[in-house]
């Protein structure tokens, strides 16, 4: 199929949700680096980060479908989903700050100060729910069906670029201190959400896809579909992060792992824009589907990394067809579900993303597994993925 004319995306409103997805990124990534190190600074052990994101994820689980459905609600009553974004990045800035406010107060750790601690790390998790799916539901709005997967390249390129600061920069970040890396992340967010109100949130296009979508009868049980896909993405790629290291440490000790991990994203950035214009020729299930397939192929691959070259070219290419899955992704969320429910889609999906990281963090992140072993459950969980996006039936 050929994509539609590019007047059809409104790309202003598509870089305003692109600087929301690569806010979110960031302070995830700064997050990560921080977490261990603020409670070994509060008399916690630092194991308690890994019970932290299990906690955080399954709160996730239940949050994201259930803001989504609110933000529809919103949408239909107020024409706008903006209040959730706004009111969620508020306090999502508020209590990202907060964080290495406390740890700063508490240094002689009193027990209160470590719970206060404990509370505003999970009170941020929770508030970044508030605004993700609702934010990123709104991509439904600013494109025809068939350019989705061309409008959320924009997204996967500036989240690609966000994500690969965490093994690049992971120095210069936590050599900013946590007073600055968390103040520049609460600032990242409030800007963020005001280029995408300077955007004019609320245009949309009028596309007669999705008014057939509309009209269809919504069928619920398809949502089964967009779960399993989110639940098979995000255990693949926790996987395939998790067993690549340990073979370059193994096959390849001489290999810079960090740079081998951030090539990842940085391809990932890189090929976003052709992949969406891929994509919209193809179909977005069809490209979705096959980038699904590969990236079962391509982890499978990176068992034979015996050099830093073919390391770095695995990685490459990981990077590459991982594009075609991370364009895909909310657009295949939102051809399942009418445009009145998009926030319910686009949350079904991320409840999936972060069930598989509350397994991962459940059943595999104390545990010592061989690479083999993670590879090979990561190889199933892509290819579930691209079976639950093949069997599904879009609206649209």
């Amino acid at each position: 199929m050929e994509a539609r004319d590019p007047s059809s995306i409104l790309w202003a409103q598509v870089f305003g949700l692109a600087a929301i997805q690569g806010a979110i990124a960031l302070t995830w990534v700064i997050y990560n680096l921080y977490l261990p190190n603020l409670l070994v600074d509060m008399g916690l052990a630092a194991g308690l980060a890994t019970g932290l994101l299990i906690i955080e994820n399954l709160l996730g689980a239940v949050m994201e479908p259930l803001m989504g459905s609110f933000s529809d609600q919103t949408q239909r009553w107020l024409g706008s989903r903006f209040p959730f974004v706004s009111v969620g990045v508020i306090l999502s800035a508020a209590c990202f700050i907060a964080i290495p406010a406390v740890a700063f107060l508490g240094a002689d750790a009193a027990d209160w100060m470590r719970s206060l601690l404990v509370f505003f790390l999970v009170a941020w998790a929770v508030c970044m729910t508030i605004f993700r799916s609702p934010a990123l539901s709104l991509l439904g709005r600013y494109a025809f069906s068939s350019g989705l997967p061309q409008a959320a390249s924009i997204l996967t390129l500036v989240g690609g670029v966000a994500g690969a600061m965490g093994p690049l920069a992971s120095g210069f970040i936590l050599d900013l201190g946590p007073w600055v890396a968390f103040g520049v992340g609460s600032a990242v967010l409030l800007l963020a959400a005001l280029a995408l109100r300077l955007a004019n949130p609320g245009q949309t296009v009028h596309d007669k896809d999705s008014d057939a979508g509309e009209a269809a009868p919504f069928v619920w049980w398809g949502l089964i579909w967009v779960f399993g896909a989110g639940v098979g993405v995000g255990l693949g790629f926790r996987m395939l992060m998790t067993a690549f290291p340990q073979v370059l440490a193994a096959q390849a000790p001489q290999a810079n792992v960090g740079w081998v991990l951030g090539s990842i994203f940085l391809s990932l950035a890189l090929t976003a824009v052709p992949m969406g214009s891929l994509a919209s020729r193809w179909g977005n299930q069809r490209a979705m589907a096959i980038g699904l397939g590969l990236m079962g192929g391509l982890l499978a691959l990176t068992l034979l990394s015996g050099s830093t070259l073919l390391a770095v070219i695995i990685a490459l290419c990981i990077g590459a067809t991982f594009s075609l899955v991370s364009n895909g992704s909310i657009p295949f969320a939102l051809s399942m579900v009418p445009a009145a429910r998009a926030g319910l889609g686009t949350g079904i999906y991320f409840s999936g993303g972060a069930v598989a990281s509350s397994l991962f963090g459940l059943l595999f992140a104390q545990a010592k597994f061989e690479p083999t072993v993670l590879a090979l459950i990561g190889v199933v969980a892509f290819l579930a993925a691209g079976f639950c996006v093949i069997c599904s039936r879009p609206l649209h």
